[in-house]
């Protein structure tokens, strides 16, 4: 795995690793809910959101222009975004993991707030 040697806290900056901890995260936690009929379409949704936050993040990584870079970054908002949607969905579906969507929807939260000042700071520099 990528930066396995830096410190805790250079980990805690590097946003690749972050956004990729946090999909892993979230299908860990996916794992841990019981399969019924209200659950299984918030898993997938949440999976997906959450999973596209850091595939989106390597796609502004490798990005061929400004523009395709504040799109990517802006879908790695959008994704965050939506994720905190369905932790919140599952978190009513599912009492008992309100303290685990909790962690999880602040993480998601705060990818948000880092990509809506991305998008900020790219827009100054035009």
């Amino acid at each position: 795995m990528p930066n396995e040697i830096q410190s805790s806290n250079d980990r805690k900056y590097d946003l690749e690793e972050r956004t990729a901890r946090f999909g892993e995260r979230v299908i860990d936690f996916a794992k841990t809910l019981q399969r019924n009929a209200i659950n299984v379409p918030l898993i997938s949704q949440v999976a997906r959101a959450a999973t596209s936050v850091g595939a989106n993040y390597m796609e502004a990584d490798g990005a061929e222009s400004k523009n395709d870079f504040r799109h990517k970054i802006a879908l790695c908002k959008k994704e965050s975004k939506e994720s905190r949607h369905w932790l919140r969905m599952i978190a009513k579906a599912n009492p008992d993991k309100v303290d685990e969507c909790r962690k999880l929807w602040q993480e998601a939260n705060e990818f948000a707030l880092i990509f809506s000042a991305i998008i900020r700071s790219k827009k100054n520099d035009q």
